[in-house]
């Protein structure tokens, strides 16, 4: 049996986008942005510091 496939337009795909998705918000303007004062290597402050061993970091990450 031989499917066949449609092929849609960049109109419909762009139909289909906002119909799943609805409209972007608007773009941040140049004069609205502001420079990151934490690095991107900083640990997180939103979780709480590690705790345990190596071993439970090692089960963590599926090691054995």
């Amino acid at each position: 049996m031989s499917e066949s496939r449609e092929s849609f337009t960049d109109e419909e795909y762009a139909f289909l986008r906002h119909v799943r998705f609805g409209e972007l918000p608007p773009g941040v303007r140049p004069e609205e942005r502001v420079e990151s004062t934490e690095s991107e290597t900083e640990p997180r402050r939103d979780r709480p510091d590690p705790t345990g061993g190596q071993h439970e970091w090692d089960l963590r990450a599926g090691g054995g």
